[in-house]
């Protein structure tokens, strides 16, 4: 017997800033919300140490931000579902989505918050390593490689501040970059610079992380001006060379760009009628907890105002 669809007028997918936001102003306004998650709520915020650059707070760390916005989210009603879309089918005013829980949700708006990835680096050695010395996240396992050798690869934001963070637990930290200067804001690239344990290498990329049976041992690196390839020795390696969005259910709904970032207009709205999408899976220059908590307003608010023509 097939399981009897849950109805909303809204389902969320994805409780990342932008998501729980979304919620909390579409429950508000007094509509049914679902918010859909396959994992704790929070999005990236569950693996960021501090937060210095959210107004309200001068220091705050992200698992605890998370959970302040969540109680926030789920003060009007809001009703936290568990699991993965994958299927989406498009009906004006009652949109299906299926999940890898076997449920079917009806919503006459959707809003899409999944948020990014972290990218790979694509080299030999990356996957075999994946969790033996190879992290996407220095927050979640920075603990495990206390008086360490540690590299951090890439440029941006990301890897300036995470590989910063990792001298709290690691002997030394190379930050390896591809250019000869960093991406990042220039008051982490101070911060970075002025640590004694931070070092780095610089216009060159990693081809291969090597290893023993156990865990990772070292890189073979290229200089990308001279050609020349080296080995060096590492203990654990830090990945952060971009993201990748988190559509892969919705890429048969042609509301992505090339690169599987959804485009809206300022509403949020996408080309398909009652299909949102807020936050960092969308189309945009900048990815930052306060611009995921604008998209999430204006897209619940843009929610409800849809629904309200439905009505009409």
């Amino acid at each position: 017997m097939a399981e009897e669809i849950q109805k909303f007028d809204v389902v969320v997918v994805g409780a990342g800033p932008a998501g729980m936001t979304a919620a909390l102003y579409a429950s508000r306004a007094n509509l049914s919300v679902a918010l859909l998650e396959r994992g704790i709520p929070g999005g990236e915020l569950v693996n960021t140490a501090d937060v210095e650059n959210y107004p309200g707070f001068k220091n705050i760390q992200g698992p605890d931000l998370a959970n302040e916005m969540y109680e926030g989210a789920m003060q009007f009603g809001v009703v936290h579902e568990f699991g993965t879309v994958t299927k989406v089918t498009p009906n004006e005013g009652a949109h299906l989505l299926e999940t890898d829980m076997g449920k079917t949700y009806q919503a006459k708006a959707i809003i899409i918050a999944t948020g990014s990835v972290h990218r790979k680096l694509g080299v030999p050695g990356e996957d075999k390593y994946s969790g033996r010395g190879v992290s996407y996240c220095a927050v979640c396992d920075g603990a495990f490689f206390r008086d360490k050798d540690l590299r951090v690869i890439g440029g941006g934001d990301s890897a300036v501040e995470e590989g910063t963070y990792l001298t709290q637990f690691g002997k030394n930290v190379n930050i390896v970059h591809r250019r000869d200067e960093l991406r990042a804001q220039k008051i982490l690239q101070d911060r970075a610079m002025s640590n004694d344990k931070v070092d780095f290498t610089w216009d060159t990329v990693v081809k291969e992380i090597k290893g023993d049976d156990m865990k990772v041992t070292g890189l073979a690196v290229e200089n990308v001006k001279t050609g020349e390839i080296a080995d060096v020795d590492t203990d654990g390696v830090f990945i952060y060379v971009g993201l990748i969005p988190n559509t892969e259910a919705f890429a048969d709904l042609n509301i992505t760009d090339e690169e599987g970032w959804v485009i809206t207009d300022e509403d949020m709205q996408t080309n398909i009628p009652g299909i949102f999408a807020i936050g960092d899976v969308r189309q945009k220059k900048l990815r930052q907890i306060s611009t995921a908590v604008g998209d999430g307003a204006i897209g619940g608010q843009e929610a409800f105002n849809y629904i309200e023509t439905l009505n009409d």
